[in-house]
């Protein structure tokens, strides 16, 4: 048994605080309480050598408690009863005295020995987890600890003076001890006080103890809240040192990476294979019931309540837009937080870092960010559903994903869509409703509560509070201006709102200015909270303030939602892959599984082989097509306003003079032109049809509309070369001039030429005047049809007119007046009365008939003209003028032709093969482009296997990881 005060016991205190730390270290026996010397010399002065058994000090002051109170005997010689009497007051003394001394010590080691093992654990949460980087130690463990400053880490490790700090005040135990000393020091004395007899003394002692007793609760309540207080402020800046000399611990070894010990296996960190999860998600369409239930950070809370402010906190940066009462979150931005060696951010689809350490950076970040949000946002519209995806990296930065969500409003102000209230709703709930979406939901601390809307849309969404973390912010200017700070209370305590959730933090800012750094709101937010009356009155606990506290709570909360549901939505998706390829084998067995891009590549290559083939098309193709297309083109304006004005002269002079001066005019204005028309379109039509038989042998018509809008848009960006205008301009001139037919086989052709052009005008003047005049006796009698009366006027009109140049066979094209005032009498001598423009409309056309049978006769007569042409070019009496005409307009249809091919061959072609390439080009990169062009079932259902394959491959990937981590 050890007594109280002895060197044993002293030392068993000390081990028993030793151990309970977990830290090995040897307070000297001169620097204990000098109760504890007093009471070890007094017995060890005492004359008595043995020494009691070594135990520890609490199995000591256990046992105190069971020992039998023995009455000792009575000294020889003393009086019985007055001597007893003075025992029993004795024995009960000692009694309570040393049952109060029993409860002070073990009280004392108790609770120092729960301290100290609390404390020990909380250091040892705040060292590094290296536990990442358990795959570089192997090779690397000798180059590492070379590098690793041994030094600073013993400095990053608490000094004694402040473990004493966090031990029990010794000397509150101390002054119970000491009076515990004078007690039994007057006992053993024989001070009178002790041995006092009187009853009533004792008493009047017992009342004052209680008095003494109640009034000094009250005070040590108060010191000892002062006290723990003042613990918590020492502990949380010895927390700081701790985890800043950490964090550049971990930078150290985070940039092995860019010393070389990552260039033999890259290894993506566990959030970042989270985060491609979640970016093929956010591109799937759901179908087949499968929907995207895996963990985000949802940000939520009303305009300007600060929700921007609190995650750039998170990520050490400020790295977002701002606005003075102006929304500037337009659209969901995604942040996936993550450790690394370097303060750097990264979109998704850009390979640019952005130093967060450097001003320009930051700025251009902030830039950037808004541009992707007015980019994403429709005309029309004011905000977006499209999501931009973002990476932070740093050390020290917790590691989860975060989407940024437009702030809630109340009204829509001008500039504001008129939809935009409820499409921030919708977009708000479409997120929040995951079933395993973290709800981190922002309230304003310096307006009203009663003025918050967001905090009714997360009741509705999460009604029990399973999922959602409150943060109120601007505790600050809630704590200045609120008469009542008990309000903050209930707010952080979940008593005011009819919202649960499942913590409550408050968290400051800044002071609104938008030029403060992260260090500096950091330093004012803890020198908020040391001073603030919120902290120290108990309406706040230490672990509900700032957003250090914030992001340690949030994380741990993410990755446990991560661990619960990673693995039931992979086993979802694995489903939905055996229902998305049972239905591809039962309706596509023979066909690839290609999605839309790559049916797109397949497309391309088909365009540009039937491209290419243009090249392949044969010289006499191309003129014949040439020559066909620009006759029928410039047949009627040749005939009309050439050949018959100068026909109908009835002189050759006259003729040639009047052929030269139209061909002339024709050429300079309107021909050229008509010929680069004609070779255009004849481009477009070989190349539409060489698509049109590729589609022929490939029954696939996938590609339908994707072809039609290539060429659409190829056709309208290919422009014709001016300069071959001009060029063309001079051939065909030089060939209209020519009048020299050098052989027979030219001028046969030639009048062939003509009989073609002639037969074919003469059956459409039969056509014309056949309509006029209705159907003959034939099939007036056999088909049973009837004129109508405008026919039957047409007819003996034309009747009369017929029996006019009969007797006028070489009547002229104009018919004069008094001719057709004596029509119209003839006509109205039978009772029909006409028109004079009807007259003079029927004899056009019968005239023209007329003419073009008289200009055949005349062809045939010229057949065998030739060698008065070539003999008598000027005295023959036979004049083929008219035979000379069709062979230069042959002529310059056969130069034209030529010209005209040799161009398409030589360069349209191939600049048409350019402008295919570059419409290729833009809609391969324009997404929404190829999902109109290239759609089915087929496509869909290709589109949905490859996403569903790739979600699960990355999750497959991602649980290993984690189970790896555990």
């Amino acid at each position: 048994m050890l007594r109280v005060g002895s060197r044993a016991a002293c030392v068993a205190c000390r081990n028993l605080v030793a151990n309970n730390m977990g830290v090995r270290f040897r307070i000297p026996l001169q620097k204990l309480h000098p109760l504890s010397r007093a009471i070890h010399h007094r017995y060890s002065g005492n004359g008595n050598p043995q020494r009691p058994p070594h135990r520890t000090a609490a199995r000591y002051f256990t046992s105190m408690s069971r020992l039998p109170m023995r009455p000792p005997k009575p000294h020889p010689g003393s009086g019985g009863h007055g001597y007893q009497q003075q025992r029993n007051f004795w024995v009960a003394r000692l009694a309570a005295r040393l049952l109060k001394l029993r409860y002070i010590l073990l009280g004392s080691a108790v609770g120092g020995g729960y301290t100290a093992k609390k404390t020990y654990d909380e250091w040892k949460e705040m060292l590094p987890d290296f536990s990442e980087y358990n795959w570089v130690i192997p090779d690397f463990v000798w180059e590492l600890s070379e590098q690793i400053d041994l030094d600073k880490l013993a400095k990053a490790l608490p000094e004694m003076e402040e473990i004493a700090k966090l031990l029990p005040d010794f000397d509150k135990i101390g002054e119970n001890f000491t009076f515990l000393k004078s007690l039994l020091t007057s006992e053993t004395s024989g001070d009178p006080p002790l041995k006092a007899t009187d009853s009533s003394a004792a008493v009047a002692h017992e009342a004052g103890d209680k008095q003494y007793k109640k009034s000094s609760d009250k005070e040590k309540i108060d010191q000892l809240q002062e006290e723990l207080l003042r613990t918590q402020l020492r502990y949380q800046r010895m927390l700081e040192r701790l985890e800043k000399e950490n964090k550049e611990l971990r930078k150290v070894v985070l940039q092995k990476d860019d010393k070389g010990i990552h260039q033999r296996k890259v290894k993506k960190s566990l959030i970042d294979m989270y985060s491609e999860v979640l970016d093929v998600l956010s591109d799937y369409d759901a179908n087949y019931n499968t929907q995207d239930h895996l963990p985000r950070v949802v940000v939520v809370g009303d305009q300007s309540a600060g929700k921007t402010s609190v995650l750039e906190m998170i990520a050490q940066a400020r790295i977002f837009p701002r606005g003075s009462g102006e929304m500037m979150t337009r659209s969901p931005v995604k942040v996936t937080l993550s450790e690394g060696p370097h303060h750097v951010a990264m979109f998704k689809d850009s390979g640019r870092e952005f130093d967060l350490t450097k001003e320009e950076d930051l700025a251009a970040l902030r830039h950037e960010i808004e541009l992707r949000m007015r980019k994403s946002v429709k005309e029309g519209q004011t905000v977006s559903s499209e999501t931009i995806s973002l990476s932070v990296k740093g050390p020290g930065i917790q590691r989860m994903v975060l989407v940024d969500l437009p702030g809630v409003i109340s009204t829509v102000t001008a500039g504001m869509a008129t939809d935009t209230k409820e499409t921030i709703f919708s977009i708000s709930k479409a997120y929040m409703q995951n079933p395993n979406a973290i709800i981190l939901c922002i309230q304003d601390g310096s307006v009203d509560a009663e003025r918050s809307i967001v905090t009714d849309l997360v009741s509705q969404m999460d009604p029990q509070g399973k999922r959602t973390i409150f943060v109120l912010t601007k505790v600050d200017l809630a704590e200045k201006n609120l008469a009542s700070p008990s309000r903050i209370q209930q707010i952080v305590e979940g008593k005011l709102f009819p919202m649960k959730a499942l913590g409550y933090f408050a968290v400051v800012t800044g002071k609104g200015s938008s030029a403060e750094s992260i260090d500096s709101i950091k330093d004012y937010e803890e020198d908020f909270f040391q001073n603030s009356r919120l902290l120290r009155d108990g309406m706040l606990k230490a672990h509900q303030v700032t957003t250090k506290n914030l992001s340690l709570a949030v994380a741990d909360c993410f990755w446990k939602m991560v661990r619960e549901s990673v693995e039931q939505q992979a086993d979802v998706f694995k489903a939905s892959r055996f229902n998305l390829e049972t239905e591809w084998k039962n309706n596509y067995p023979r066909l690839r599984e290609l999605d839309r891009n790559e049916l797109f590549e397949k497309a391309k290559n088909e365009i540009l082989d039937e491209v290419i083939s243009l090249s392949q098309v044969t010289p006499q193709h191309w003129e014949s097509i040439l020559q066909k297309k620009l006759w029928e083109r410039v047949s009627t304006h040749v005939i009309e306003n050439i050949y018959l004005p100068a026909a109908q002269t009835m002189d050759s002079g006259t003729f040639n003079t009047t052929v030269d001066i139209k061909l002339k005019q024709w050429t300079d204005k309107q021909l050229p032109h008509k010929a680069l028309e004609i070779a255009w379109e004849t481009l477009q039509e070989e190349f539409a049809r060489f698509m049109a038989e590729y589609k022929g042998k490939d029954q696939d018509d996938i590609f339908d509309k994707l072809k039609e809008a290539v060429k659409d848009d190829s056709i309208k960006r290919h422009k014709w070369n001016e300069r071959a205008l001009d060029s063309l301009r001079v051939i065909q001139h030089n060939a209209l001039e020519d009048r020299s037919i050098t052989d027979k086989p030219q001028w046969d052709a030639a009048i062939q030429f003509m009989e073609e052009t002639l037969q074919s005008r003469l059956k459409d003047t039969e056509s014309v005047i056949k309509d006029m005049v209705g159907p003959d006796w034939k099939e007036r009698w056999l088909s049973w049809k009837n004129r109508s009366p405008d026919q039957h006027i047409r007819n003996e009109t034309k009747n009369e007119l017929d029996r006019l140049l009969k007797l006028h066979d070489e009547h002229t094209a104009y018919l004069a007046n008094d001719e057709v005032t004596t029509v119209r009498k003839n006509l109205e001598a039978r009772s029909v009365e006409v028109d004079p423009m009807l007259i003079k409309d029927t004899w056009h056309q019968l005239y023209r008939r007329h003419f073009l049978q008289k200009a055949l006769s005349h062809c045939n007569l010229c057949k065998r003209g030739f060698y008065y042409y070539q003999r008598h070019f000027v005295d023959s009496e036979l004049e083929c003028n008219d035979v000379v005409l069709f062979w230069r307009i042959q002529r310059m249809l056969v130069i034209t032709a030529n010209t005209l091919r040799q161009q398409l061959t030589n360069t349209e072609v191939r600049r048409l093969e350019k402008n295919v390439k570059e419409v290729l080009d833009d809609f391969g990169e324009d997404m929404e482009k190829k999902t109109q062009l290239i759609t089915g079932r087929r496509v869909q259902l290709a589109e949905d296997l490859k996403k569903v394959r790739e979600i699960q491959e990355k999750l497959e990937a991602f649980i290993e990881a984690l189970h790896k981590e555990k």
